[in-house]
């Protein structure tokens, strides 16, 4: 039964490969800020990213989101920070997304993560959420790679750990609470997971030092590091 766990599934959700309507894509960014709310993103951001934001004293800061999605964890990054000087960006490949991320604190740019169009040493921090279990293995170390790249100081990771309760539980309480489009792809996207082991093997080919990852609530793993100086 637990077999399927053991390793990472490479089948691909909806969301990757396009195969889901317009109206689907909007009910799942409002229910996957509903997640990010009720399931751990927020609480994984504060005592993480906006821990060492503050740990910085009040000095301006600048982070990228990378895979922002609709920019809901920026937009409450932008509450945390209010009364700074920031300089918040969204970096999303999905046109729709990108214009939504837009406002008066945060900046969006429709681009490859992979690619980011980016100087060196661009942003303080770098973050994405819910993202690197999209990618193949390889990928998944390019693109901490190309985050680091474009960080000064840190960049964080924030994804779900690949274990059966969480991926039943998710089940038993999406059939209730989201679409289909939503659950299927949710609990893919547990299969296609790492485990806290695997999470350190990427860093380190991705060529990150001072590699954390970190367990948080709701089945969350945070993968910190930075570039080797």
């Amino acid at each position: 039964m637990f077999e399927r766990f053991a390793t990472r599934s490479y089948e691909l959700e909806r969301l990757d490969t396009g195969e889901y309507t317009p109206a689907e894509y909007r009910r799942w960014q409002r229910e996957m800020w509903f997640i990010h709310r009720m399931f751990g993103e927020l609480r994984a951001l504060r005592r993480t990213l906006f821990r060492d934001i503050e740990a910085d004293g009040d000095v301006p800061v600048s982070v990228l989101d990378v895979g922002a999605g609709s920019g809901e964890l920026l937009r409450t990054l932008a509450k945390w920070t209010a009364g700074r000087k920031t300089f918040l960006v969204g970096a999303e490949l999905n046109a729709e997304a990108t214009r939504t991320i837009k406002s008066d604190r945060l900046a969006a740019i429709q681009c490859d993560a992979l690619r980011l169009p980016f100087d060196d040493d661009s942003f303080d921090y770098v973050f994405c959420s819910l993202f690197l279990h999209h990618l193949g293995d390889e990928d998944a170390a390019r693109l901490l790679k190309e985050m680091s790249r474009v960080a000064r100081k840190r960049i964080y990771a924030i994804d779900l750990n690949r274990q059966p309760i969480a991926y039943y539980l998710y089940k038993a309480l999406g059939r209730v609470l989201l679409q289909r489009f939503t659950l299927e792809d949710g609990a893919l996207s547990i299969l296609r997971s790492f485990s806290p082991v695997e999470m350190v093997e990427i860093a380190n080919a991705a060529g990150l030092a001072d590699i954390k990852v970190e367990k948080s609530r709701v089945n969350r793993l945070i993968l910190s590091g930075r570039k080797i100086s």
